[in-house]
């Protein structure tokens, strides 16, 4: 986690009675995007015996899924849990895995919605993924569909390590593409930053769904507040620590989606953002 999402988290915890150090103890472990650390992370956090685990992204919901099937586990966003085979339904999970997770399915043909409004003369456009995401796969595929029925071509762009984001960038340059949309990961939150900077460097207009996209920089972001997710991890917490069985606590969804454009970054690509989608903006950054 970062520091604003853990922040949020124990600020949260906080307001519900909880002290770290007094009357709860947290321990932190950070993966630092490397996915061969992952499960040995996992399996030292099992060992340690915790009442609960709070986890973010989906390689690290497998390797503590993996690892035990006992310990509550709270997640913050990401997969389908059916579909990942973590929970029987949305509403009874029935097994040890609860948390929230977001509706990614279609956030993707949304920032293409976006990205064809904004870029009219579009012709070719990346999509960025992370391939140790299982749901980017599928992400992915409905995008293509998406893009063959406007008569656009789509090029893929795979990135799971941070060397791997000046190759993808290379890629893009070469292929000549003048869009790019991100999907949702937890490697690319961690690389926010960075993807924005490249993004303006190559002169490409790039769309994400992680509202701190648009902070760092991008040029327009459309999705929920992840940490208002931690913060709700946190009412999880509460209730497994008082009893409450994470079998029975149904998986929550967002409800909330925000639209950043970043006019400072629009401005430096050349572009005119069309009136439509101003007024369709919750945030402008000037």
């Amino acid at each position: 986690m970062d520091s604003g999402r853990l922040d949020a988290f124990l600020q949260e915890l906080r307001s519900l009675g909880y002290v770290p150090g007094t009357n709860l103890i947290v321990e932190e472990r950070y993966a630092d995007s490397n996915p061969e650390q992952v499960s040995a992370l996992a399996s030292e956090l099992v060992r340690q015996k915790p009442d609960v685990i709070v986890a973010t992204g989906s390689p690290t919901y497998r390797a503590l899924v993996n690892a035990t099937r006992q310990i509550p586990i709270v997640v913050t966003v990401g997969v389908d849990p059916v579909a990942a085979g973590y929970a029987a339904t949305m509403a009874r999970p029935g097994g040890n895995v609860t948390g929230l997770t977001d509706t990614a399915e279609f956030l993707g043909p949304k920032l293409l919605e976006f990205l064809l409004t904004i870029v009219p003369r579009l012709s070719r456009f990346a999509v960025l993924l992370n391939p140790a995401n299982a749901e980017h796969g599928k992400q992915f595929v409905r995008l293509a569909s998406d893009a063959q029925k406007a008569g656009k071509q789509i090029l893929l762009v795979e990135a799971s390590a941070a060397k791997d984001l000046d190759a993808g960038f290379a890629s893009m340059a070469r292929n000549r593409v003048n869009g790019l949309i991100i999907l949702a990961d937890t490697f690319f939150t961690d690389q926010i930053r960075s993807i924005a900077d490249l993004a303006i460097r190559s002169r490409l207009p790039a769309l994400h769904a992680n509202p701190a996209f648009a902070q760092s920089g991008g040029l327009l972001s459309y999705g929920f507040d992840l940490v208002q997710n931690f913060r709700r991890a946190a009412a999880f917490v509460d209730k497994i620590l008082k009893g409450a069985n994470p079998a029975e606590m149904a998986f929550e969804q967002p409800t909330r989606f925000e639209l950043i454009i970043n006019l400072k970054t629009a401005k430096v690509l050349g572009l005119t953002i069309p009136q439509s989608v101003l007024l369709r903006a919750d945030r402008v950054i000037e």
